[in-house]
């Protein structure tokens, strides 16, 4: 059975760092020279450290680190039918969001064999006796690389995400069906695409409906190569974001320095509330201090039954050596707490 949860629960985002072997891994796949044996066996050992690392570091609730998965999203668009691919915009330089592969639709497009999303969890279900927490990019984020040129097909962007939500709903009850008990949606781009607020809660309510887990929605400002894209307040999506139909709204402030922290308040008076106390955009490695200190900050404003403690965001873009640091430092800061808190 797995553990009861203790008070100031751990738990990750999702991602986790890419190991080393992996990266030559992932070229020797693309190249065509590991057969599909070959393949699974690689990801599932990848699986396997993203598990065992998150044990040793000792994290409450942990993922399958996302290790089946390709730059948050990207892998997603080869499920999908009804899509085609085109170059992307920019090829030299710095890799950043105007560099990925873009997508078109050239008809309504599908998912007949789903996202994998479900499978992935069941893996890593029968490879761990901790909590696990299963993450899906919500229906606005997974269109964010598909470029919209004929409107015979889908009107705007808010069409094209109400399709997918449809899609990701059908892989939510999937992933309850083999267990999955805590599900986060993870919605970068509410802060990314510009829109109405109520239509990116209205798509988002739509996604989970009859979904019956516990829901966390993460809305973060991008992390691409360390680097945000959206505007770095959550202010402006209040009121309309706590009509979420969410157990857990889950926030980055580690790397804002704890900025907006107060409106964890008001979150609190209807949802738990995920707080990131880890920077995953830095390389510095957070003291166990440091993050009891900015634990105890938001505790000045909610009470510690309300609280989940994670890092701000996914750890793909970090070294393998420097995520586990980091999800150390995080375990021992929170028992600080703790301690404090209970004896």
């Amino acid at each position: 059975m797995p553990p009861a949860l203790p008070l100031l629960p751990t738990t990750v985002i999702g991602s986790y760092a890419t190991p080393s072997w992996l990266w030559t891994a992932l070229e020797e796949i693309k190249k065509g020279n590991y057969g599909a044996t070959d393949v699974k066996e690689t990801l599932d050992d990848a699986v396997h450290i993203a598990l065992r690392d998150q044990e040793r570091a000792g994290v409450d609730i942990i993922t399958d680190g996302e290790m089946r998965r390709w730059y948050f999203v990207q892998g997603f668009y080869e499920k999908f039918t009804g899509l085609e691919p085109i170059d992307p915009v920019r090829k030299i330089g710095v890799y950043g969001y105007d560099s990925p592969r873009r997508w078109r639709p050239v008809e309504r497009i599908a998912a007949p064999e789903g996202l994998g999303i479900a499978s992935e969890f069941a893996y890593a279900k029968r490879n761990t006796d901790r909590l696990l927490k299963a993450t899906c990019p919500g229906p606005l984020t997974l269109t964010i690389h598909i470029q919209l040129r004929d409107e015979n097909i889908y009107r705007d962007r808010l069409e094209l995400a109400h399709e997918v939500a449809g899609i990701i709903n059908r892989e939510l009850k999937a992933l309850v069906a083999e267990g999955a008990d805590y599900i986060q949606i993870d919605e970068p781009s509410f802060a990314i695409i510009p829109g109405a607020t109520k239509d990116w809660v209205d798509l988002y309510n739509r996604t989970v409906e009859g979904v019956n887990a516990r829901i966390a929605l993460h809305v973060c400002f991008g992390n691409l190569g360390s680097r945000a894209r959206g505007k770095r307040r959550y202010g402006w999506m209040f009121p309309e974001i706590m009509e979420t139909r969410c157990d857990e709204l889950v926030f980055e402030f580690a790397n804002r320095e704890m900025k907006e922290i107060e409106i964890i308040r008001e979150i609190a008076t209807a949802k738990g509330v995920g707080i990131g106390v880890v920077d995953v955009k830095s390389f510095y490695v957070e003291t166990p201090e440091d993050v009891a200190e900015r634990i105890r900050e938001a505790l000045q404003h909610v009470s510690p039954e309300k609280l989940h403690i994670c890092p701000d965001c996914g750890f793909f873009q970090l070294p393998r050596w420097l995520a586990f640091l980091k999800l150390k430092a995080m375990v021992e800061g929170t028992k600080i707490v703790r301690k404090e808190l209970t004896g």
